[in-house]
C-alpha cells in the first residue's frame, strides 16, 4: 500500500475512531471498520468511492460523531482494507454486508450514505437481507448505476465513440500517478472537482486518491467500465435521496436524474450549482445536512412513534 497520507491537520485531516474493528467478508476478504461517536446514538454508515478510503468522508465524520455512532469503512484493496483479486459488485454487495452484520446488533437500522463507487455499493446490496434489515434510508451522493463511461464528460468532446474510447483509456489507464505535484493537483481537480474549489480541498483529494495503489485502481476501473445496476435500483425500496454537482464530470446530474426516475422511493434530488464529483469534500455542510435530515425523518422520528 502506498505511504501517503492523508492531511494532518483541518477540517480534511481524519479523526481517530472510538475503536477499529475487521469485518470479514463472504469469500474471506478483511475489511477495516472504524466507529466513531457514542455508542447509543443513531447510527450512519458511509461507503466511500473508488480510489479513495475513510478519510474522504473526514468531514463528515467529525460533524455527525458529536451526537451520532458513524461507522465508515475501506472499500477491498482501498485504504486499510487489504487487496483481493475479487473485483466486482456482487463483492461491493458482500463487503456492506458484512460490515453492517459486523456493527449493527439484530433490528438496528441506519442511514447509508454512499458516494459515487459507495453509491454503486449500495445499489448491488438493495436486495441483500442484512441490507434490508439495517437500511432506514439512503444518500446516494455522485453516482450512478450503468453506461458511467459513454455518460463521462471528462473528454471535453461530444458523445460518440471517440470519447467514450478515450475516456475508457483514461480512467482504466495502469500507469501510476506519482507524487502529489502542483500538475496532478492541477489534473485532478479538472477532472474530479468543480472549478471554484479551494485548495485545502484540493489537496485533501489528491492525497486520498494517490494512496490507492494502481493495480486496485485499475481492478475497479474495469468494474465501473461495464456496471450494468439498473436493475438493483429498482430494488433499492428504502427512502433515498440524490445529490450531485452541477460540475460533475465523472457522473454528470443527468446521471443523479435517471436515478430519481428509477428510485421506487426517491424522497429528494439535489443538485448543488458549480460543485464537482467529490461532494463530500468539495460541499461537506450540504452532504453532512443531508444525512442528519435522513436520520431525523427516517431514524428519530419512528423512535419516537414507537415509544
Amino acid at each position: 500500500m502506498s505511504r501517503l497520507l492523508p492531511v494532518a491537520s483541518g477540517p480534511y485531516a481524519p479523526p481517530a475512531p472510538v475503536r477499529e474493528l475487521t469485518a470479514v467478508s463472504a469469500d474471506g476478504a478483511r475489511l477495516h471498520v472504524e466507529i466513531h461517536g457514542p455508542e447509543f446514538a443513531p447510527v450512519v454508515v458511509l461507503a466511500h468511492g473508488w480510489t479513495c478510503s475513510t478519510a474522504f468522508w473526514a468531514a463528515q465524520i467529525r460533524e455527525l460523531a458529536t451526537d451520532h455512532r458513524v461507522i465508515a469503512y475501506d472499500q477491498r484493496g482501498h485504504g486499510r482494507s487489504p487487496a483481493s483479486p475479487a473485483c466486482s459488485t456482487d463483492a461491493l454487495a458482500d463487503d456492506l454486508e458484512a460490515v453492517l452484520e459486523a456493527t449493527l446488533s439484530p433490528g438496528e437500522r441506519a442511514v447509508i450514505a454512499g458516494h459515487s463507487m459507495g453509491g454503486m455499493t449500495v445499489m448491488a446490496a438493495s436486495a441483500r437481507p442484512a441490507f434490508r434489515a439495517h437500511a432506514a434510508a439512503v444518500l446516494l451522493c455522485s453516482t450512478g448505476s450503468s453506461q458511467l463511461v459513454a455518460a463521462s464528460t471528462v473528454v471535453p468532446l461530444r458523445p460518440g465513440p471517440v470519447r467514450t474510447w478515450l475516456t475508457r483509456r483514461i480512467l482504466g489507464s495502469r500507469a501510476p500517478l506519482g507524487p502529489v505535484t502542483p500538475l496532478a493537483r492541477r489534473i485532478l481537480k479538472y477532472g474530479t472537482m468543480g472549478p471554484a474549489s479551494a485548495p485545502d480541498m484540493v489537496e485533501a483529494c489528491a492525497r486520498i486518491v494517490h494512496a490507492c495503489p494502481r493495480t486496485v485502481r485499475y481492478g475497479w476501473s474495469r468494474v465501473l467500465d461495464l456496471l450494468d445496476l439498473d436493475h438493483a435500483v429498482r430494488d433499492l425500496t428504502v427512502p433515498t435521496a440524490v445529490l450531485v454537482g452541477t460540475a460533475d464530470r465523472l457522473t454528470p446530474p443527468a446521471q443523479a436524474r435517471a436515478l430519481c426516475e428509477a428510485l421506487p422511493d426517491c424522497t429528494g434530488f439535489t443538485e448543488l450549482p458549480g460543485i464537482g464529483h467529490m461532494t463530500p469534500i468539495e460541499a461537506p455542510e450540504q452532504v453532512t445536512g443531508k444525512i442528519r435530515e435522513l436520520v431525523t425523518t427516517h431514524i428519530e422520528a419512528v423512535t419516537e412513534e414507537s415509544a
